[in-house]
């Protein structure tokens, strides 16, 4: 068994409030199991802790491998300026929970410590989503299927929507561009 399918649909994981079941978005995902009010602590991101050298290589050979075969990416999270945690560890069910442009939960670091805590009144059987905050880097790689009126069509952190919008917007009157030059 490989160490990213250590946790099975339907599985809690070392959260009460929470469990692994296949995600509409993307894969696997992580489902509220009883109602959780708003600033709810839910459940820590946890791994190993290492420096930004190792996090860089690290992070680059994880998304070389995401682009040949179409698995997640990188769960490297940032702890602070020094270290990172690299979450791809079989307990961590934290890693599984998708992205979305519109999340319910939110991730802050507290004590050394990254948690994930409930934005609004989140019901029993909800997905479990909080907004990655991916730069603008490589957003062609990070394409969001979160489907949210709110969803700017690449996961990115909100700080960078209104630079993505206007990437976009650039893009696509190159697009008609040259559309119009071939006809």
């Amino acid at each position: 068994m490989s160490k990213k399918s250590a946790l099975l649909e339907g599985e809690r994981c070392d959260s009460e409030l929470c469990e692994v079941r296949q995600s509409g978005i993307h894969g696997r995902g992580l489902f509220a199991t009883a109602k959780i009010e708003p600033e709810t602590y839910i459940i820590e991101y946890i791994g190993e802790r290492i420096d930004k050298d190792e996090s860089n290589e690290r992070g680059w050979q994880q998304f070389d491998i995401a682009k040949e075969t179409g698995e997640a990416a990188v769960y490297i999270f940032t702890l602070d300026d020094d270290w990172d945690i690299d979450g791809n560890v079989p307990e961590n069910a934290a890693r599984l929970m998708n992205h979305s442009c519109d999340p319910n939960c939110e991730a802050f670091i507290e004590d050394d410590k990254i948690w994930i805590a409930a934005l609004r009144t989140i019901e029993k059987d909800e997905e479990l989503f909080f907004n990655y905050g991916f730069d603008l880097e490589n957003y062609k790689s990070h394409p969001c299927y979160c489907g949210t009126e709110r969803c700017v069509g690449y996961i990115a952190g909100e700080d960078y929507w209104s630079k993505l919008k206007k990437k976009l917007k650039k893009a696509k009157k190159k697009k008609a561009k040259r559309k119009v030059a071939k006809k």
